[in-house]
């Protein structure tokens, strides 16, 4: 007799790469299959006075006071995307106890590096002077990302420049978790990118290697080891070695049985079999002491 758990993931995985040949977004179909009895979610938040510069705030059905705040920005090569999109990772963390902050962020042609980094420290800072009406403890503030949005959060974690811009320091945050994040990524390759960048004039403190520094927050760094998009080897593992030889706290990981979209899927529950990655963000965000 055939395992029900099983049949149910394979037609999940039958139904993605449906969609993905149809040209329809399979997050459809993975926010489709997220409860919605897990969490309680106020959207729309304006943070700034552009209609990007908006988030939704994701609390647990039962929250405790002081819970653990994750600040999420989602990837789409700096060009795409919506914060809409992500609710299975708002669903996701809100589902173990931990407040969820998703954040919209201008895109390009709007704007170009760094402005797109600039709103995203906006919305962290409007989460720390804010996060307490959500039951979310300011002491305990985690930014995640996934690929691009990795990308933003590693320039809040190391460029001292941006956070410093609104009034905060990397010293304001827990840690930080990157999602099949590019961290080193000159010269550019990827023609939709470049322009984001002033390619072939890219400035290489864009670039969050070059950031490393003694004294950052602790980071977790996952990866897919099949990853055709952005190379695990040089981004995740350059940095996490660049991060130890700081004396910076950094665990990273990888599978093999994602890719670089399905990494950021697995947080979602019907794809979860795939690999623990919400298992081991929990734990970090859990575990790791404060600041």
């Amino acid at each position: 007799m055939a395992n029900p758990s099983r049949q149910r993931f394979c037609t999940v995985l039958g139904g993605l790469l449906l969609m993905v040949l149809t040209g329809c977004s399979p997050v459809r179909l993975l926010n489709a299959l997220t409860p919605d009895d897990t969490f309680h979610r106020t959207a729309g938040i304006a943070y700034g006075a552009d209609p990007r510069q908006k988030l939704d705030v994701y609390m647990p059905r039962q929250p405790l006071e002081g819970a653990p705040v994750v600040v999420f920005f989602y990837g789409g090569s700096w060009n795409s995307g919506d914060r809409g999109d992500y609710a299975f990772v708002g669903e996701a963390l809100a589902s173990r106890g931990i407040v969820a902050v998703l954040a919209d962020y201008r895109l390009y042609p709007q704007v170009r590096y760094p402005l797109f980094l600039e709103d995203s420290a906006q919305a962290v800072a409007w989460t720390r002077a804010h996060i307490r009406a959500f039951s979310g403890n300011p002491q305990r503030l985690y930014l995640m990302g996934h690929s691009s949005g990795a990308y933003n959060a590693a320039m809040l974690a190391l460029d001292p420049s941006l956070l410093g811009a609104v009034g905060m320091s990397s010293k304001d945050l827990s840690g930080w978790i990157g999602l099949a994040g590019p961290y080193d990524f000159l010269p550019i390759k990827n023609a939709d990118v470049r322009p984001v960048f002033f390619w072939p004039d890219s400035p290489p403190q864009s670039q969050p290697i070059n950031h490393v520094r003694q004294g950052e927050p602790p980071a977790l760094l996952i990866a897919a080891t099949r990853d055709t998009l952005v190379n695990p080897t040089r981004n995740t593992a350059g940095l996490a070695r660049k991060l130890r030889e700081a004396g910076v706290p950094v665990q990273d990981l990888y599978y093999s049985r994602p890719s670089h979209v399905t990494l950021v899927a697995t947080l979602s529950r019907p794809l979860r079999r795939l690999a623990p990655v919400l298992d081991q963000v929990v734990s970090f965000v859990k575990h790791t002491p404060v600041q």
